[in-house]
């Protein structure tokens, strides 16, 4: 018996809520790096980050009806070198929430965009057991 095709194949891109697109751009660009991918919306309602393997989308929560919320659930994003990514962002004033962790297969660290939306530096050093 043959297992069927899966219906999903991938994911295409997460959604970040923010209240002020003009800065959560700068913020996505400037400190953290990512290549604007596409902006749209002629009054500033949302902006595409691309991190090469996951679309960013920032979408202005006011433009489009709802309330803002800041998400507690991060994003991870895989950096080679999760403590030389952590000095450089606090270089650029960004404050991590904890110390490293190491989960005995990957470091984390924590710390948030300028609308307390969680983001992580990823990096996996060993195979999973």
């Amino acid at each position: 018996m043959s297992s069927p095709t899966p219906l999903i194949t991938g994911v295409d891109f997460v959604t970040v809520f923010v209240t002020d697109l003009a800065r959560a751009k700068e913020f996505y660009s400037t400190v953290l790096g990512l290549p604007l991918g596409v902006e749209y919306g002629k009054d500033g309602v949302g902006a595409e980050f691309e991190t090469g393997s996951l679309t960013i989308q920032l979408i202005s929560a006011g433009a489009i009806g709802r309330e803002f919320e800041p998400s507690g659930h991060p994003i991870a994003l895989h950096v080679d070198d999760v403590e030389a990514a952590r000095t450089e962002l606090e270089s650029r004033g960004v404050s991590f929430q904890a110390d490293t962790l190491d989960s005995g297969v990957c470091h984390m660290a924590f710390f948030e965009d300028q609308d307390g939306n969680s983001l992580m530096f990823h990096h996996r050093y060993a195979p999973r057991p």
